[in-house]
């Protein structure tokens, strides 16, 4: 029991484990252990081997006859790590070494702090985990969305019928909202959330100068007329598509074709597309109606959604890496959508949610009569091939040619080798098409080669109703699953994007786990404007536009960010919304003010991506490539290449979504390197100099308005007495002492820039 104790304190315990630690534990170390321990060490047995069961994390822990398994946080003291190293005596599995990348999950799962959600007992009692449906349908993520507009008592505050609904819940808290923003916050507010740019002076000043009471709602019309939006809230869904241009993992090829994929989801969100049409192509566009070639291209290159995800293109059992393929779809497809962890149902029913093994299989029949095209198979190394899907001859090919630095490789000798199928001519793109249709059998723990009852495809049952689809022998099921992820018969989908939506313009969803819905996930602070939202989001046809409209015209929206002492005792994280939270802009919005500020952005798109005429080269191994891969460019940052593994820097330092996780929210961290990175990147110090030559260029201005306009310019305001004296007294100070005029001002420019104020919203 001391031994236990002690362990204990030094794992990461369930309640502090985070997603990120969940879905590697669920993806990369479960699946090892089940697949080549638990025959020998689990509790369900009597006899279990060596005293040591390792299906529990108290078992773990415990450890075995020859004592504890792991010491969190030291592989190297851990005897679990030593066997399967087979460093010393005890050499496990006794028959096979595991692969290297499984030894690595299980290294880097100790190193970790060996996070485990799992519960069970440590001694060996046989454990029987059942699933009661009734039950689970109980639970309020699988009812249907149902709200009536409450009247809360002062209804002469409320706009709308979303302010009704906080309203009501800030009365029953014993809260009070705060009084509205002010005109340039707002509207700074405003141009950041839908479009991920500021306001410049003069439509700030058109802004504050016009009285008409339709002025901040002409201002969101315009914002969401232009293509600027599209950029915006595309990137949002990129981030939950995991979306990249190389595959990552020990087999880092680029996908050089991925980036049509992009270029579709911002078209997508520019054009109104409902969002249930939306998921519909991405999931089964190759399976829609087509009409024309063009049709026909947009449709299949939405269907690169299945196809971008990481592989281990190292793997040599086909069968392992086709299901393993499948497990990163139907996690996609279901998380992404339903915010539902149905893939940690791969090796056993879920421990949390009411998801058995077997609704998991029947999901996996869907997918894996599915064939994933994602490469040609031409780089090196690379074991797994599928091919790709030819388009018409009227996609555009673009080879990165708008790129100044984007110049291919110098082409090598060919050896590539075993005969390959033949590669499409002309455009190609990543996705998916139907592939040879079959049930799927449960595999006992996870394992390829222990094959149990087949189960027929379908929906998860604890979601199923007198409506659900009917799947087809003669083909996948994907339309019918995307039909019904899409459809206002599921009780999920639409909540699940609302309250992203919510989370993007408050800075936290109603369900402040956006990415899980199920009993480890947040409950709703307000499940009642959750459900109002999602129906009216159902019946305005799904309109994305339509949505932000009315989360951004409404009163809530518009408070100001001002501290209440009173309401932070009640409520210190603003779950119920009384004041508008203090944001940090993310990483494309930082870096795209800045150059938008500077004059270097161009807002137009390029053609293609840099990548695009590197072919299928695995991208760690090419310095050269590296280097142009991470290279500055004028674009927008939705338009820079993301290369799995290496993300620009300014990217990764302020907090970028990982491109191999579905993301619907990101880390927001504080860390040194952001200060650094502000104070010395060669990023910073360019674009400061160049915004002073440009201030300087004007030889009418004088040095107080060249003061006063960096300040609307950057900061949407004028400067306060004390700042202006400051900054003016910061340029004599520096001309007094012979630095060059341009280098004052630059400075000055800079630190406004490294300002907080600027770095967050109000």
């Amino acid at each position: 029991m001391v031994i236990l104790t002690g362990l204990l304190a030094g794992t990461v315990s369930g309640a502090e484990l985070t997603q990120v630690q969940i879905n590697f534990f669920e993806k990369r170390v479960r699946p090892v252990l089940a697949k080549n321990c638990y025959s020998c060490h689990s509790a369900r047995d009597k006899k279990f081997k060596g005293g040591l069961a390792l299906d529990s994390k108290a078992a773990v822990l415990r450890g075995g006859d020859s004592g504890p398994a792991i010491v969190p946080k030291s592989p190297s003291a851990s005897l679990l790590i030593k066997a399967i190293q087979q460093q010393g005596k005890l050499k496990m599995p006794p028959k096979n070494k595991l692969s290297a990348k499984d030894l690595s999950s299980l290294v880097k799962w100790v190193k970790m702090g060996a996070p485990d959600p799992r519960g069970g007992p440590a001694k060996a009692e046989v454990v029987i985990s059942t699933i009661d449906i009734e039950e689970g349908r109980k639970f309020w993520a699988f009812q249907a969305p149902a709200a009536e507009t409450p009247s809360p008592k002062n209804g002469a505050w409320a706009r709308t019928d979303v302010d009704r609904h906080v309203l009501a819940k800030l009365e029953s808290k014993g809260l009070t909202p705060n009084p509205d923003a002010n005109r340039s916050s707002l509207l700074r507010r405003v141009y950041f959330d839908l479009i991920g740019l500021p306001p410049t002076s003069a439509q700030i000043a058109a802004f504050e100068a016009d009285p008409s009471p339709d002025a901040f709602e002409q201002v969101v019309d315009d914002l969401l007329k232009s293509p600027r939006y599209g950029e915006r809230w595309g990137r949002h869904w990129l981030d939950v598509a995991r979306y990249a241009e190389s595959n990552g993992m020990e087999r880092n090829q680029l996908f050089p074709h991925a980036w049509r994929y992009r270029d579709y989801v911002l078209a997508s969100f520019n054009a109104d597309k409902p969002f249930d049409q939306f998921l519909q192509e991405q999931i089964a566009g190759d399976l829609l109606a087509q009409g024309n070639e063009s049709r026909r291209d947009e449709l299949t290159i939405a269907t690169g959604f299945l196809a971008m995800g990481p592989k281990s293109l190292n793997e040599r059992d086909k069968r392992q890496f086709t299901m393993d393929v499948v497990d990163e779809q139907i996690d996609l497809a279901t998380r992404a959508t339903m915010a539902i962890t149905i893939s940690c149902a791969r090796c056993h029913d879920h421990k949390f949610d009411p998801i058995a093994t077997a609704d998991y299989y029947a999901l996996a029949g869907i997918f894996r009569s599915t064939k994933t095209q994602f490469n040609h198979g031409a780089s090196a190394g690379v074991r797994q091939k599928s091919g790709l899907i030819a388009l018409s001859k009227q996609a555009t090919e673009a080879e990165g040619v708008t790129y100044a630095s984007a110049k291919p490789p110098a082409k090598r000798k060919k050896k590539k080798r075993s005969k390959t199928s033949a590669k499409p001519k002309g455009p190609v793109a990543m996705g998916v098409q139907e592939g040879n249709v079959s049930d799927c059998a449960i595999h006992i723990r996870g394992d390829v080669e222990k094959l149990g009852q087949t189960v027929p495809r379908g929906i998860p049952e604890v979601m199923r109703t007198s409506a659900s689809p009917s799947f087809p022998e003669d083909s996948s099921g994907r339309r019918e699953l995307a039909e019904w992820l899409a459809s206002n018969d599921n009780p999920l989908t639409a909540r699940v994007f609302v309250n992203r939506a919510w989370h993007h313009l408050f800075g936290r969803g109603f369900v402040r786990t956006t990415d899980n819905f199920g009993e480890t996930g947040a409950r709703p602070s307000n499940q009642a404007l959750l459900d109002h939202l999602a129906i009216n989001f159902m019946e305005n046809g799904w309109s994305v536009k339509k949505l932000v409209k009315t989360i951004v015209m409404s009163r809530t929206y518009q408070l100001a960010s001002t501290p209440n002492l009173a309401n932070s005792e009640i409520d210190a994280e603003n779950a119920f919304y009384w004041k508008a939270s203090h944001r940090r802009l993310d990483a494309e919005s930082l870096r795209d003010a800045i150059l938008a500020v500077s004059g270097e952005l161009d807002f137009d798109p390029p053609a293609g991506s840099i990548v695009a005429p590197m072919g299928e080269t695995q991208i760690d191994r090419n310095v050269k490539q590296l280097a142009m891969v991470k290279a500055e460019q004028p674009y927008r940052s939705v338009f820079l290449p993301v290369v799995r593994n290496n993300v620009s820097d300014m990217m990764t330092t302020f907090d970028f979504a990982e491109p191999s996780m579905i993301v619907g929210r990101r880390s927001i961290t504080t860390v040194p390197s952001q200060a650094l990175f502000l104070l010395n990147s060669k990023f910073m110090l360019h674009q400061s100099e160049r915004l002073a030559e440009q201030m300087l260029t004007d030889s009418s201005l004088t040095s107080h308005e060249r003061v006063g306009r960096v300040y609307r310019d950057i900061l949407n305001r004028a400067p306060r007495a004390d700042e202006e004296s400051r900054a003016l007294a910061f340029i004599r100070a520096c001309t007094d002492e012979n630095q060059d005029e341009t280098a004052a001002w630059a400075g000055l420019y800079q630190a406004v820039f490294g300002s907080a104020e600027f770095r967050y919203l109000d």
